[in-house]
C-alpha cells in the first residue's frame, strides 16, 4: 500500500483553513464558477472576507483578472449581506517569482508559498495563528486530524444555530396579549379608566412616572386592540423564538420607554396617548438589529420584509392624524438598542453591547432630561 502524501499548497489550504475555522470562527462560502478557490466570511472580523487560492498567478495580466474577479464576487456579498464596506484578505498559494504585489483599498494580498509563511506574513493581522499547531504523525493523521476539528467546529456552530431559530414553547408574547386584553375589558367595563394611566408629558412631570409604562398596555378603542395584538402575535412570537423569554422581555420594556419618552418631548402636554404599537416597533427594531447579525442568511427577509413593513407603517402614521407615530419611533430605535444590549445568541459582541448600553443610557437620561426639565 502507498503511503498517503500531501501536496505543499493543499497542506497549507488545509492549515489555514483549519485556523480560520476552529479558531477565528470564520464560515465557508459557496462561490460558484471558481477553481481551486476557498472563500471565508466572518463578518465581526477586520477582514470580513478571506479568500485562499490555489491557482498560478504568472503575470500582472493574470494579477489583475484575478483581482477583478475577486471584486466582483466581494460585491455581491456586499449587496447579499447589506454591507456598505467590506475589507478582504486574498491569500496566494502558487505565483511567478518577481512578480510584484500591491494591495487595494479594500483588498490586502498576501503570499504563502510555504507552511513557515503563515506565521511569518499573517501574524500582524492574526497574532494568534502561531499557536494552531495541529499534532500529525503522518499525512493520514494530519488529514484525519484538520478534518476532525473543522467538523466539530461546524458541528458546534450548527448547533448554536438550530438552537436560536429552532421552534420554541412561546409564552412572554401571549402573556402580554392577555395582559393587553383584560386590561382592555376592564377599561371598557369602567373598573379602570385608561385617562389615568395614558402618557401625557405634563402629568408625568407632575410626577406621575408611571405612566411611561402603563400607557403601552391600554388602547382607545376594539379596532386599536385588534390591530396591536396581531402585530404583536405576528412580531412577538419570531423574535421572542430567536432572542429568548428573558431578552425578548428587557427589549420589551426598554422600547415602552423610548417610545413613552419620545412622545412626551415631541407632543408635550397635549397628546394623552396609549396602545401597544410602540413597544411592537421596538420588535421591528430588534429584528432589523437580528437580520443584521444574521445577515448572510436573513438580508432578503430585512430587505424585503422587516425594513418594508417599517417603512409603510411609518408612512401611514406621519400621513393619519390621531397616530403617536413618534411613539412608533421611540419604540423602534429603543428596540434597536434594546437587542445590542442583550446581544444575539451565536453572534457574541462584547463591544457592541457596551456600546448599546452607553448609547442607550445617553438617550434615556437625554429624552428624561427634555421632558422633565425643558
Amino acid at each position: 500500500m502507498n503511503e498517503m502524501s500531501i501536496s505543499k499548497p493543499d497542506e497549507i489550504t488545509m492549515r489555514l483553513v483549519h485556523y480560520f475555522v476552529t479558531k477565528e470562527n470564520y464560515q465557508p462560502i459557496i462561490v460558484n464558477g471558481l477553481d481551486n478557490e476557498i472563500w471565508l466570511e466572518n463578518l465581526d472580523k477586520d477582514y470580513s472576507v478571506i479568500r485562499i487560492n490555489a491557482n498560478y498567478i504568472h503575470n500582472k495580466e493574470q494579477l489583475d483578472f484575478d483581482k477583478f474577479k475577486a471584486s466582483s464576487v466581494i460585491k455581491q456579498i456586499k449587496k447579499k449581506t447589506l454591507s456598505l464596506s467590506m475589507n478582504c484578505l486574498t491569500i496566494l498559494l502558487n505565483v511567478n517569482e518577481g512578480l510584484e504585489f500591491t494591495d487595494d483599498k479594500h483588498n490586502k494580498i498576501c503570499v504563502i508559498e510555504d507552511t513557515k509563511d503563515i506565521n511569518k506574513n499573517l501574524k500582524d493581522d492574526f497574532p494568534d495563528i502561531k499557536e494552531d499547531d495541529i499534532s500529525s504523525e503522518d499525512a493520514m493523521d494530519f488529514f484525519i486530524n484538520v478534518t476532525n476539528d473543522i467538523n466539530k467546529s461546524t458541528e458546534e456552530r450548527n448547533k448554536l444555530y438550530e438552537q436560536t431559530f429552532s421552534k420554541k414553547f412561546i409564552f412572554v408574547t401571549y402573556l402580554i396579549m392577555i395582559i393587553n386584553t383584560l386590561i382592555f375589558v376592564l377599561d371598557q367595563s369602567g373598573l379602570i379608566n385608561s385617562a389615568k394611566y395614558a402618557m401625557n408629558a405634563d402629568l408625568v412631570k407632575a410626577g406621575e412616572y408611571y405612566r411611561l409604562f402603563t400607557c403601552a398596555f391600554f388602547h382607545g378603542g376594539l379596532l386599536h386592540l385588534a390591530c396591536n395584538m396581531y402585530s404583536l402575535y405576528l412580531i412577538g412570537r419570531e423574535l421572542e423564538t430567536v432572542l429568548g423569554k428573558t431578552k425578548f422581555i428587557i427589549v420589551y420594556i426598554i422600547s415602552i420607554l423610548t417610545s413613552s419618552l419620545l412622545s412626551g418631548v415631541i407632543n408635550g402636554g397635549s397628546v394623552m396617548s396609549v396602545g401597544a404599537s410602540g413597544a411592537i416597533f421596538g420588535l421591528l427594531g430588534a429584528l432589523v438589529y437580528f437580520g443584521m447579525q444574521y445577515r448572510l442568511y436573513l438580508s432578503n427577509a430585512l430587505l424585503y420584509q422587516v425594513i418594508p413593513v417599517i417603512a409603510i407603517n411609518l408612512f401611514i402614521g406621519f400621513s393619519t392624524p390621531g397616530i403617536d407615530n413618534w411613539a412608533h419611533i421611540g419604540g423602534l430605535v429603543g428596540g434597536y438598542l434594546g437587542s445590542m444590549i442583550v446581544g444575539v445568541t451565536g453572534k457574541v459582541n462584547n463591544q457592541d453591547r457596551i456600546n448599546g448600553v452607553i448609547v442607550t443610557i445617553l438617550l434615556i437620561s437625554f429624552l428624561t432630561y427634555m421632558l422633565l426639565f425643558r
